[in-house]
């Protein structure tokens, strides 16, 4: 009995061992078969680590802008269409309800005239002595007939007029939401927010769907206007105020540059008329000199350098610019010469062309006698 017992009880175990260990297979080969779906679903949600350079193709935002003022403009056709129709619709819709009107005002005296005409029959046969005031009584009738076929195209067409008045006031205060409401759209966030760039992302893009000029978006991240965004980088998107403030800004600093232009510009015509009239000196003075025959040369003494490399580098500067040039030792330095020049007149001409000379950049030239 108890060999029995210990047999039951380890058959027992065995079978409770071999079902547990078919669940483990069984579980182990759905695993395996559900991994490659995961991997299949992970792959493409896997992104690239390291930040990928955007460019931004300025000619197709260009004609992405020109395809959406196209469509605009389209809508706003369509709109304008939509309004003449409805005219054209309220137009019939009113010229039905007179239609109408005059229907069933013609009905209306078509019923009433023959019971009119009938009553004064009867009253004529029954008095014939009264038959003049059988004839008033029924102008009286026709008078009132009149009138009642006037009150109901009085109001017939008050009514039309305020159908009218009201689908006009609807039609205007749906145009005027639907300027609002494009109106808060084209207008830039409230309060400035953090956006994180996506693929496809640019200054420009960005710039119109916040509705905000690309070079505010560009300046409020101190970015230039051509720089090309990188996927997950993270973009400062000004405040309405914040743009306004930039924009004033810009606007200054478009003044200020245009106004530091047009001082180089004016500086630069006044340094050319100086140099032209220094010119015109020098060759006057030069003339005078030959006419003279004056004794002397003197020279322009443009710098002094501390040794002679100095010397030779401000010399070749002056070179360049066409001028003759010459160094002299001494004992506080060495001295850049310009000339030499017959007669001081043409040397002071010299000196003064030479300090009105934007190529060599110097006012402290000054005559010397040279020998």
């Amino acid at each position: 009995m108890n060999f029995s017992r210990q047999a039951l009880l380890g058959i027992g175990m065995i079978l409770g061992g071999s079902v547990m260990l078919y669940a483990m297979v069984q579980q182990i080969g759905d695993t395996n078969k559900s991994q490659p779906a995961s991997a299949m679903i992970d792959k493409p949600n896997a992104e690239p680590t390291s930040a990928q350079p955007l460019t931004i193709d300025i000619e197709t935002e260009k004609r992405i802008l020109a395809q959406k003022q196209k469509e605009r403009a389209a809508r706003v056709a369509e709109q304008e269409k939509r309004a003449k129709q409805f005219l054209t619709e309220q137009e019939e819709a009113e010229a039905q309800a007179l239609a109408k009107a005059r229907a069933e005002s013609q009905q209306y005296m078509a019923s009433t005239t023959p019971s009119t005409n009938e009553d004064a029959t009867k009253n004529t046969l029954a008095t014939p002595v009264s038959a003049p005031a059988n004839a008033d009584n029924s102008t009286n009738s026709a008078n009132s007939a009149e009138a009642r076929k006037k009150a109901l195209a009085e109001q017939q067409e008050a009514k039309r007029q305020a159908a009218i008045k009201e689908q006009a006031e609807a039609l205007v205060a749906a145009q005027k939401k639907r300027e609002a409401d494009e109106a808060a759209k084209k207008e830039p966030p409230k309060s400035s927010s953090d956006y994180q760039v996506k693929r496809g992302d640019g200054l420009i893009k960005l710039a119109r769907q916040y509705n905000m000029p690309v070079e505010v978006l560009a300046q409020a991240n101190n970015l230039s206007p051509s720089t090309s965004l990188h996927l997950g980088q993270t973009i400062t998107i000004p405040s309405r105020k914040q743009v306004e403030r930039l924009e004033r800004e810009a606007a200054n600093a478009e003044q200020a540059r245009e106004a530091s232009r047009q001082k180089e510009e004016a500086l630069a015509k006044k340094s050319v008329d100086a140099k032209r009239e220094a010119q015109k000196k020098l060759s006057e003075a030069r003339k005078e000199v030959k006419e003279t025959d004056a004794k002397g040369s003197f020279g322009v003494q443009v710098a002094l350098a501390n040794d002679q490399a100095k010397a030779n580098e401000m010399a070749k500067k002056f070179q360049s610019a066409g001028y003759q040039v010459k160094t002299s030792p001494t004992s506080r330095g060495v001295r850049v010469i310009v000339g030499p020049e017959r007669g001081k007149l043409a040397a002071l001409a010299l000196k003064d062309q030479i300090n009105s000379d934007p190529k060599v950049n110097t006012t402290s030239a000054w005559v010397l006698y040279w020998r």
